[in-house]
């Protein structure tokens, strides 16, 4: 393992505001604890939710400044605390920490506990696993745990072509159900029967819930929403009675309760068996990550102008990479 530098370039805020407040700092390399592990960063994500903190939304206390945001990412174990058994230098890992605080992802080091970080998927490169950390997490758990979709179930997955979406498709795809994925424009709507949905709709439509019920005209068995535009013509395609629907907590307008459908909110959460399974789905359902974007760690600024437009995929930060690579 290459020696580690006593100091390490991270983009950071000195105050909340608009982009543009992201620059890069030469900052010391965090401290690892006794149960921490210091990841040498190959790739970040970048999510919406790090635009929102950028704005001012801090929901942990009182921010300490200069901040590194960034909640998720990939990379190599450059050092482990004493206490620590599950690593050590030279492990390929994917970490997730919500609300990391000063040590976030969008640096060259970031230290986390040990139950943020598992192990990445053999056959999956760093870039396409600092993609999919949180994402993931909230696709698969969304798919597994709010909805519990089974074989030859029908689902509308609402929202499919962005970073969730994308991955929640494959994951529903891999447990036997019927996928009708919402996107918006042609490219995303492509995106979507290109990575498996069984029809592909536009979001957008006023006619949405006669469009959901012209492919499953008994009613769908779920909707996973990743996306509250539009999102009540889902719910009128569900069952009359015994739907369900799911949807991570910040969609908005959030769905309303109704009477006989179920409704779940619900937030990614990390941890030793989360992880693990993760990575056992990801494997077995050959995950396919769409990025939209990839920037280098000098245009976080950039990439934050970005991920609040329309996108599709995922946003990430190349941190060990040269050159910002953009489609």
């Amino acid at each position: 393992m290459p020696t580690i530098p006593k100091t390490m370039r991270a983009a950071a805020i000195g105050r909340f505001g608009p982009p543009s407040t992201l620059k890069i700092r030469e900052l010391p390399v965090p401290r690892v604890g006794r149960r921490g592990v210091l990841i040498r960063i190959d790739t970040a994500g970048v999510g919406s939710w790090d635009a929102e903190m950028r704005a001012g939304w801090w929901p942990f206390g009182k921010a300490r400044f200069p901040l590194v945001l960034g909640t998720d990412g990939s990379g190599v174990v450059a050092a482990v605390g004493p206490g620590v058994r599950r690593f050590r230098p030279g492990d390929r890992v994917w970490a997730y920490e919500f609300g990391a605080g000063r040590s976030g992802f969008y640096a060259e080091y970031v230290s986390v506990p040990e139950r943020a970080v598992g192990r990445s998927p053999r056959r999956m490169s760093l870039r396409d696993a600092g993609a999919m950390t949180a994402t993931g997490l909230t696709a698969l758990q969304g798919v597994d745990d709010a909805l519990r979709l089974r074989r030859g179930e029908t689902v509308v997955i609402h929202g499919a072509s962005g970073a969730v979406g994308t991955l929640a498709l494959q994951f529903a795809k891999r447990r036997g159900a019927r996928v009708l994925a919402t996107a918006t424009g042609r490219d995303g709507l492509a995106l979507v029967r290109r990575l498996g949905a069984d029809a592909s709709l536009d979001g957008r439509r006023r006619d949405l819930s006669d469009e959901i019920r012209r492919h499953a005209p008994g009613g769908v068995d779920a909707v996973l929403a990743f996306a509250g535009g539009n999102l009540p013509a889902c719910l009128d395609a569900l069952k009359a009675s015994g739907g369900r629907v799911a949807y991570p907590n910040g969609v908005e307008p959030a769905p309303r309760k109704r009477r006989g459908v179920r409704v779940t909110a619900y937030d990614a959460r990390g941890g030793v068996p989360r992880f693990l399974a993760l990575k056992r789905a990801s494997e077995a359902a050959r995950i396919r990550v769409p990025i939209g974007a990839s920037y280098r760690l000098a245009d976080a600024a950039e990439a934050h102008r970005r991920v609040e437009a329309h996108v599709l995929g995922k946003v990430v930060l190349a941190v060990r990479r040269p050159r910002s690579r953009r489609r």
